[in-house]
């Protein structure tokens, strides 16, 4: 788990792979995206695609999917806060096998909540070819490293010591005068 301190321009992470199936293709387009070329082989090689092809959602469905279980893992989980880009360069097709690669471009924590930041990540998913099927940067709200409890301890100690120090100094001079 990756606090906000621990990220940096650069960083660089990857995901496993996960392969795609035609019914899956055509099951994810009945229920979000219902067009000819994904739906169905016959008509889809009529179409742009000139053959079935997953909808850009599914893509990027399947892309949360390799995102959540990859090496890239923020303290409070994959939040995201909007997309500055999203590109869909060639259509995923059945028998593609998808993986994706992440890169951390900038790191900022947030002025107004100082327990989070943001960390801005373009992330790449390719098929087995490593032709880039979707491109896009993200914005992630991150947590940022809370005070540790050893640290408040030690805070809660120095302020008990700070508490009893007059005391014990009151008490250390009454017994020197004796």
């Amino acid at each position: 788990m990756g606090y906000l301190e621990d990220f940096e321009p650069g960083q660089k992470f990857a995901s496993g792979r996960l392969s795609v199936e035609a019914a899956r293709i055509k099951s994810f387009a009945m229920e979000f995206d219902p067009q000819p070329f994904h739906l169905d082989e016959d008509r889809a090689r009529d179409s742009f695609f000139k053959g079935l092809a997953a909808s850009g959602w599914h893509t990027a469905a399947m892309t949360m999917r390799l995102l959540v279980a990859s090496e890239l893992k923020p303290a409070g989980g994959i939040i995201g806060a909007g997309f500055d880009e999203m590109r869909w360069p060639r259509p995923v097709r059945p028998g593609d096998e998808l993986h994706m690669e992440s890169e951390v471009l900038e790191v900022r924590p947030s002025k107004p909540r100082p327990d989070q930041g943001v960390i801005k990540v373009r992330t790449t998913t390719l098929n087995q070819n490593g032709e880039p099927v979707q491109i896009f940067v993200g914005n992630l709200i991150v947590l940022r490293r809370p005070v540790s409890s050893g640290r408040m301890a030690a805070k809660s100690a120095m302020s008990e010591t700070r508490a009893w120090t007059p005391v014990i100094a009151r008490s250390c001079n009454t017994i020197a005068s004796s």
